[in-house]
């Protein structure tokens, strides 16, 4: 695959992804009579709808774009607002009655006033764009993920409500669906000038660049599987992704911020208006606040609450989040800034109106956490492993009333077993699983007791007949892993799966079962690896050197040593790499004193050798300057692994 040093597609990682589609989905079936049977006995217990999140999640309605379709520079798609104009009416037996409800809110897609001088762009990416008018120009809360999209927005705003500067943009938080857009929207020159503030939490820069580096091959590839890249909208395929339709294509981009904010209760007059802000960092990420704009009584709750229940820690692999400072910062947000807030609003899904009916939506997600945490961490107490809590956890009946607790994005099954890692980690103390045999050599031990292949397939077929979809996915993936040219057990696999997704109410669970359908139909499918020339540049050359070491096969380039001094010309900075046969070792801050070679220029060139592996010989005809051993250092290049692009998940 080629790769280029920039970002082709768009993913929550701030590395991005993009896929292909698979062909495997024209082999897609129809709900089983078991599923059918399981979405009337769903529909059946689910709370009555109501008419509230119906009338707000259209509320202020003012304009949307007369083209659906968003496309970048050179001509591509990079977003249909019109995705899911289907989902009207009944749910089909291949959706989950309550995923489809939530999408026939979610879908909706313009410009939305939310009072005289808040509006909010929803719908033109996987968040929100809120819009503040300032005295003297736009104030931009979080600008979505892509140029593209944020642009689209932003002359959506001025076609509807009169031609504005926009004077300040602010960044809610750390993942680059509030961040990406914003050169679509500002220049980075009227920021150097002073003429634009950028605002965000303490430590965003370092959060917004670093939390994918290091394991962001594997977050992009399971990235594919959460967000069902590759996937089609519809009643067979794709949902959303619980907290907006999907992430944008286009262009990721970053402008550092020009000042932070530290402490809640902390205020900044912005373009003539007050903004008063409560840092939730640590819950729904590392970097995060959430903003009061005083002056319009409205509180944007950012991502700590939205219509659904969130991650504790997302499929895609991620750190573990802190459910109990969470639930702790919604309690703050629902006594301190929502009895002064005539709207609660957030950066994804629809606003809440009025006072009562906005401290009620914040207080119940805060009792959801509460719950979820303090009876996970009671079962643990006294025992229970983290499959065992998962089993037995749910929504209680007192907390299911509000659709907004309910697991579109998150899940109780999902976030109970997060919940027990960050107090235990993965091992539940059964000596069992200290050292168990890797997938591989397990599964064909399993299928060997069980009596072999056909009769593993038998059982499976038999589990399947039941509508015992979770037995029958257990045995085929341990057969699929044990044979992996057994094609009539991955083709049986991927009908398990896909049973499996049409019941799952969690767009994302959703999202995982028919990826990985489509994988066993069709192959894994690709992944990008392409970057944000921005996001490169804001990186530093110690976390960069950092991840280079995490790809280093000391096997193929022998117990020899080699020192490398760096000197990144363009940044006025000194490097070195030193490895031997066991490790490569990046340091920052001063030149070796005896490097076996001296690399000198700008430091796009260095990544290029370090990250796409390009030929030492192609970056000095580019301008890179080699003095000493050159035929040492591409020996060192050629130690290095391929930035993975892709690798697969549900075969072996």
């Amino acid at each position: 695959m080629k790769k280029e040093w920039r970002r082709a597609g768009a993913g929550l990682a701030a590395l991005a992804f993009a896929t292909t589609a698979s062909a495997a989905q024209a082999e897609v079936k129809p709900a089983s009579g078991t599923t059918t049977a399981a979405q009337e006995a769903a529909a059946g217990i689910l709370p009555p709808d109501g008419t509230r999140d119906a009338a707000f999640s259209t509320q202020g309605f003012l304009a949307t774009r007369s083209d659906p379709i968003i496309r970048n520079a050179q001509g591509q798609p990079v977003w249909n607002l019109a995705g899911y104009a289907f989902v009207e009416g009944e749910a089909p037996a291949t959706v989950h009655p309550s995923l489809w409800r939530h999408m026939r809110h979610l879908k909706h897609h313009g410009l939305y006033q939310v009072s005289d001088n808040v509006w909010q762009v929803r719908g033109f990416d996987l968040s929100n764009m809120t819009v503040v008018r300032g005295h003297n120009g736009w104030i931009v809360i979080d600008p979505l993920t892509g140029v593209e999209v944020a642009k689209a927005a932003m002359e959506l705003v001025n076609a509807t409500l009169g031609q504005r500067p926009v004077s300040a943009v602010i960044y809610s938080h750390s993942h680059a669906d509030h961040f990406g857009g914003v050169r679509g929207v500002i220049d980075p020159a009227d920021v150097a000038a002073g003429k634009v503030a950028v605002i965000a939490p303490e430590g965003f820069m370092e959060e917004a660049t670093s939390e994918n580096v290091m394991a962001g091959g594997a977050m992009m590839r399971r990235a594919a599987y959460q967000f069902g890249t590759g996937l089609t909208p519809g009643a067979t395929g794709t949902m959303g992704s619980g907290i907006g339709m999907a992430v944008s294509g286009g262009t990721l981009s970053l402008i550092a911020p020009t000042e932070t904010v530290a402490r809640t209760g902390e205020t900044r007059v912005v373009d003539g208006g007050e903004l008063e802000f409560q840092i939730v960092s640590g819950s729904e990420a590392p970097a995060e606040f959430n903003v009061f704009v005083a002056p319009e009584r409205i509180f944007l709750a950012a991502e700590i609450a939205t219509c659904t229940m969130h991650n504790i820690l997302t499929p895609r692999g991620a750190k573990v989040r802190d459910t109990r400072a969470w639930a702790h910062f919604l309690d703050e947000a629902a006594t301190r800034y929502a009895p002064r807030s005539e709207a609660v609003i957030s950066s994804h899904c629809w606003p809440i109106f009025g006072q009562d009916e906005g401290t009620a939506w914040l207080a119940a997600q805060r009792d959801n956490y509460r719950y979820l945490h303090d009876q996970t961490v009671r079962r643990m107490n006294r025992g229970e492993t983290m499959a065992e809590i998962a089993e037995a956890l749910a929504l209680p009946p007192q907390l299911a009333g509000e659709w907004a607790n309910r697991g579109y994005y998150g899940t109780y099954s999902h976030n109970a077993k997060a919940i027990y890692q960050f107090y235990l980690g993965w091992y539940d103390a059964v000596p069992a699983h200290l050292h168990p045999h890797p997938p591989v050599e397990r599964a064909r031990r399993m299928i060997e007791a069980i009596g072999g292949a056909d009769r593993a397939l038998a059982l499976a077929r038999t589990a399947m007949a039941r509508g015992d979809y979770r037995w029958s996915s257990d045995l085929l993936q341990n057969l699929v892993f044990a044979q992996a040219d057994h094609a009539e057990a991955k083709a049986l696999l991927a009908d398990s799966y896909e049973q499996q997704g049409y019941q799952s109410e969690s767009a994302i669970w959703r999202n995982q079962f028919l990826a990985a359908a489509s994988d066993l139909r069709g192959g894994p499918r690709q992944v990008s690896n392409s970057q944000s020339a921005d996001l490169i540049g804001a990186i530093s050359t110690a976390e960069l050197l950092d991840s280079a070491a995490t790809r280093f096969a000391p096997e193929r380039f022998g117990m020899r040593k080699l020192i490398v001094a760096l000197d990144l010309t363009d940044r006025k900075e000194l490097a070195a790499l030193e490895a031997n046969g066991s490790v490569l070792i990046g340091r920052v801050g001063q030149a070796p004193s005896r490097p076996d070679v001296t690399v000198r220029g700008p430091r796009a060139l260095v990544l290029a050798m370090l990250f796409l592996k390009q030929p030492v010989a192609a970056m000095q005809a580019a301008g890179l300057q080699v003095e000493g051993d050159a035929a040492a250092l591409q020996g060192l290049i050629d130690a290095l692994d391929p930035v993975p692009s892709g690798f697969a998940i549900v075969e072996p």
